[in-house]
């Protein structure tokens, strides 16, 4: 099904209580804070950083050009690096 709810303060709420709603963030939660009820802003977790330590963790999310080893390429980018006499 769906994301469950996200939890919600209003801003004075937010602001006396920051670090108890930093903490619940840091647990993966998404917080919404609200003015007179109407939700303003989201607080999301930023997302994991990934530990790629092998070879291919990145198979079928890369794609190449079809010309991506052409003559026409390689000698753009030694013009690029002035590797070309």
């Amino acid at each position: 099904m769906g994301e469950p709810a996200a939890a919600q303060f209003n801003i004075h709420e937010a602001k006396t209580q920051l670090s108890r709603i930093i903490e619940r963030v840091e647990r993966g939660e998404q917080v919404v804070i609200s003015r007179a009820g109407v939700p303003v802003a989201k607080v999301v977790p930023f997302p994991a950083k990934a530990r790629r330590r092998q070879r291919g963790s990145l198979a079928g999310q890369v794609t190449m050009a079809a010309d991506w080893d052409s003559d026409d390429v390689n000698a753009t980018i030694a013009d690029d690096f002035g590797s070309r006499p």
